[in-house]
């Protein structure tokens, strides 16, 4: 159903009305009257005649007129009636500002998933519940109880009403920027993130969209909804519950599972999402990208009136946001010379050396003289620029002001940014208010200058890419194999949750990996016997559904050269297994030709909480277990994809070969893993897959070992992914 009666409701009603000017239902009357919403408005309270001078009425279904939305401000309990009465009436949606639900655990959660089953039966989308509320600017729809909302252009949606205070604080004190509505989306019981930024995407008086998300419930959808709303008008996302104690935080405060938090990280960078992670970067990035012209090639200038400015804002945009601080071309560091100190620094950062102290129009004709180097698509203004009538003399403020003019038409008529550093930006001199008022984004703090100039170049690079497979859809059973059903359709009727590691190793096979088909021995002849056909050192194995991590269970032996040691270490193994498990079902061990050395990698799929199938990537042995030093994509990937995963990790140059070794293959590594994401979509059964190892060479790999655990079976707690989670 469109959000659209919901959240450009033109008639409201307010369950819980009340005379009691400190109660919710009394407050959202009167800021409505205030704000003089331009909709109709009914009061519902059967203990209550009139509220406000609003006649009551007893229920919802009373009321004579059609009604879009409903506030209701009654406890928990009272909801799934109220929600039935609304369906009576055919209103769209309701705004339910109650908490007590999954938030407080098992009680909590049966009633929200009664509230749903309500809403769902009675065909009734909601926002929340635990919500502050919504508000839409256009039609003064304030169900929240703010006032002085500033009005603009970014769409709010928020799972903290003090985020979103602060957001709207921050917007009124320090911008003149403002927002089109504001949304709370609570513990997002109904009304999905993915089905707001739908609306938003298509509301022509928003430009750019602000969230603030602690969890969220369907995060693929999510993902494939921003895909396509990011191509149109920038997302920003702060995305909270990062930290251990962060997602314990964020489940008793919205009962939202949080994710793995660099999962979340690489699939909002490949939705188009600019991630923020610093609240207070948060409003400005918004104000930026809603601003501002985008920067194509990522090359940036620096004007500046202090060295320590220039070099520290140099160091952050190469350092920490990879944008380029080229060069600047002959002819303009000509120019200016000509206009500057002999003293003046013309390379890029540009220092004026007090070139300015008389006269700051200078830095709007330096702006101009930089703008035009072809080399340069965005100017970052570091310093005093605005403070100079403060600093030095009264009348250099119309000097200042006249610079302002001339910096805000160099935009419009360059169509590159400008954003400026000022350390008089909290004083709000009028030069800085006009620069404002041009849409140039002024900050008093040179970090957060930095970071906007950065995400400007950070979505011009996102636009101008070719973006393969990344609209996180999956093409379910579409390369699916006969026989590898059959293995899984097996396991399952035999209440297997784990395949064997050989039918794991057959799986792969049948999709053309790397790995041999080894043979089961049953007996220690049989094992000698495999062996001396096999002419080679071998490994042995255990094989039991029941015993899911061989080397702790004695399971393993390598570098078996003889018969006798063959033969030894399969007694072993089944003594060790048996003491390990005496009820395990052992099927036999596993004779399997020893490894050539070479580079040990590790390759995983799990099944996230809020994004469903993604793949992880990493060097094998200390680089995992200790460094954790891995990449993690949402499936499906593109080869692209997979290359980028190869080349982020910290000890990827470990691959380009080191103190004289030949590099590694890397294009075989990609292939694997574009078939892992392969296996993945063909077969839903899957829960979890761990290559760990596979060995990689000058030319080509080898899986060494395998595991696959299917959905809804018993056993195998330990994910091949829990111990690098975060």
């Amino acid at each position: 159903m469109s959000l659209e009666r919901i959240l450009n409701a033109e008639s409201v009603a307010i369950v819980g009305a009340s005379r009691t000017e400190t109660k919710r239902g009394f407050q959202a009357i009167r800021t409505l009257l205030d704000e003089k919403f331009e909709g109709k408005i009914y009061a519902v309270n059967p203990k209550e005649k009139s509220v406000l001078g609003f006649r009551c009425y007893d229920r919802v279904s009373d009321i004579e007129d059609p009604v879009d939305l409903v506030l209701i401000t009654t406890p928990a309990k009272t909801l799934p009636a109220v929600l039935e009465d609304c369906g009576k009436k055919g209103v769209a949606g309701a705004v339910i500002i109650a908490g007590g639900f999954r938030e407080l655990g098992k009680e909590g959660i049966d009633l929200e998933n009664a509230l749903i089953a309500a809403a769902q039966k009675h065909h009734v989308r909601f926002i929340g519940p635990n919500t502050s509320g919504m508000i839409n600017l256009k039609t003064n729809l304030n169900l929240v109880g703010l006032d002085h909302v500033p009005k603009g252009d970014i769409a709010l949606i928020s799972q903290s009403g003090n985020m979103a205070l602060t957001l709207i604080t921050e917007a009124k004190v320090k911008s003149r920027k403002g927002f089109s509505y504001y949304v709370g989306v609570g513990n997002e019981s109904n009304i999905r993130f993915h089905e707001y930024l739908e609306f938003f995407k298509n509301d022509p008086d928003t430009k750019a969209i602000l969230m603030y998300v602690e969890g969220m419930r369907e995060g693929r959808r999510f993902l494939q909804e921003a895909y396509k709303t990011s191509l149109l008008k920038p997302i920003i996302l702060l995305k909270s519950g990062r930290s251990s104690v962060g997602q314990r935080s964020a489940g008793s405060h919205t009962g939202a599972l949080a994710g793995i938090s660099e999962v979340s990280r690489t699939a909002f960078q490949r939705a188009g999402i600019i991630t923020v992670e610093n609240s207070d970067e948060l409003f400005p990035v918004a104000e930026t990208l809603s601003n501002a012209p985008i920067i194509k090639n990522n090359r940036v200038a620096i004007l500046a009136d202090g060295g320590g400015h220039a070099t520290i804002a140099a160091d952050i945009l190469t350092d920490h946001l990879g944008v380029d601080i080229p060069e600047l071309d002959e002819k303009t560091r000509g120019r200016l010379q000509k206009i500057l100190p002999f003293t003046a620094s013309v390379v890029n950062p540009v220092d004026v050396a007090g070139g300015t102290d008389t006269d700051p129009s200078l830095f709007a004709e330096c702006a101009r003289i930089i703008l035009k180097d072809p080399n340069v698509d965005g100017l970052l203004m570091v310093g005093l620029f605005g403070g100079y009538g403060i600093r030095f003399a009264d009348s250099l403020k119309w000097k200042e002001e006249d610079a302002a003019h001339q910096l805000g038409k160099l935009v419009l008529k360059s169509g590159k940014p400008i954003v400026v550093h000022s350390l008089y930006s909290s004083i709000k001199p009028h030069a800085l208010e006009l620069l404002r008022y041009y849409k140039i984004p002024v900050y008093d703090s040179l970090d957060i200058a930095c970071r906007c100039m950065g995400v400007l170049s950070e979505r011009g690079r996102y636009l101008g890419e070719y973006h393969a497979k990344v609209n996180f859809v999956f093409n379910w059973r579409a390369k699916e194999k006969p026989e590898a059903c059959q293995i899984i359709e097996t396991a399952k009727a035999q209440g297997r949750r784990s395949l064997l590691e050989p039918e794991a190793k057959r799986i792969f096979k049948l999709h053309g990996a790397p790995v041999s088909d080894d043979p089961i021995a049953t007996t220690a002849d049989e094992a000698v016997k495999i062996f001396l056909k096999l002419n080679c050192e071998v490994a042995l194995k255990i094989v039991s559904p029941d015993i899911l991590h061989k080397s702790d269970a004695g399971g393993v032996r390598l570098h078996l050269a003889t018969e006798e040691e063959v033969r030894r270490a399969f007694k072993e193994i089944m003594a060790s297994g048996r003491l390990y498990a005496p009820e395990a079902d052992i099927r036999g061990i596993i004779v399997s030709p020893m490894a050539e050395l070479g580079l040990e990698i590790i390759i995983g799929t799990k099944i996230d909480d809020q994004f469903g199938p993604v793949i992880m990537f990493g060097m094998g042995g200390v680089m995992v277990e200790i460094l954790k030093d891995v990449a993690f994509r949402v499936l499906p990937i593109s080869t692209r994809s997979a290359g980028k995963m190869i080349d982020e990790i910290r000890s990827a140059p470990i691959l380009n070969g080191v103190r004289g070794r030949p590099p590694y293959d890397k294009k075989a590594i990609r292939r694997l893993l574009m078939l892992c994401s392969e296996i993945v979509e063909a077969y839903p059964d899957i829960q979890e897959m761990d290559l760990n190892p596979v060995i990689v060479y000058e030319t080509g790999t080898r899986i060494v070992d395998a595991r696959i655990i299917l959905k809804n079976g018993q056993g195998g707690q330990d994910a091949p992914l829990s111990s690098i989670k975060k």
